[in-house]
């Protein structure tokens, strides 16, 4: 139990230090993107152009409570690889959640996009094409870049202040408290467990003085 305890300490330190570099981010200038993929949650400037034949539709992604699509578009640049930018998320189509969305449009020629690197999202499953569209449920880098015809950039990019017609996608916190929870749980368990198993040692040490008690108690 104290190892569960330790264990969770540790989870709590690690979801600690991402809270604050997601903060820590939101407040520093922006850096050009770095050849080497750089911390999560930094925040850089990129300059290429869209690539709207290959863009990505993300289903199954909730923003305030609601379930649609988050877009993902290929950022072609000339000097560097292509770097894959959520530009938001949008509704699903009326007839359901996985209804195929209405899409803008991403800017044509040249753009710099401000935003934060992502990493790239685990478990990354099987890719589908839907009305010319790339489909997942997460936004696998390694995996998606076996889809399309150039180098990928090794994480993606949350663009900040989205187009018209989308919503941004915030970065959301970890849940570093619930860690906190569990470590004072277990400690607490462990520490009961210690208080139980010597009370039981000293009852197996004083078997005497148990009985002298009972017989004192029977004689009043």
């Amino acid at each position: 139990m104290v190892m569960l305890g330790n264990w969770q300490l540790h989870r709590y330190q690690e979801r600690s230090a991402t809270n604050e570099r997601i903060d820590e981010s939101s407040r520093v200038a922006p850096v050009p993107l770095p050849e080497e993929v750089p911390a999560a949650w930094t925040r850089v400037t990129v300059t290429g152009q869209y690539d709207a034949t290959n863009e990505i539709l993300v289903r199954g992604r909730t923003v305030d409570g609601a379930v649609g699509f988050e877009v993902v578009t290929p950022l072609v640049r000339t000097d560097g690889p292509t770097v894959l930018v959520d530009r938001g998320w949008v509704p699903p189509a009326p007839g359901g959640a996985i209804a195929m969305p209405k899409v803008p449009a991403p800017p044509t020629g040249e753009v710099t996009v401000v935003g934060r690197l992502h990493p790239s999202e685990s478990r990354p499953e099987s890719v589908t094409r839907r009305d010319g569209k790339i489909e997942v449920r997460r936004i696998g880098v390694d995996r998606l870049a076996q889809e399309l015809p150039y180098s990928v950039y090794g994480a993606y990019l949350l663009a900040e202040e989205p187009a018209e017609g989308f919503t941004e996608v915030t970065i959301k916190h970890e849940n570093s408290w619930q860690n906190a929870g569990y470590v004072l749980q277990w400690w607490l368990f462990a520490a009961l467990a210690v208080a139980g198993f010597g009370w039981m040692v000293y009852r197996e040490a004083h078997p005497k003085e148990e009985s002298v008690d009972r017989a004192e108690l029977a004689d009043a």
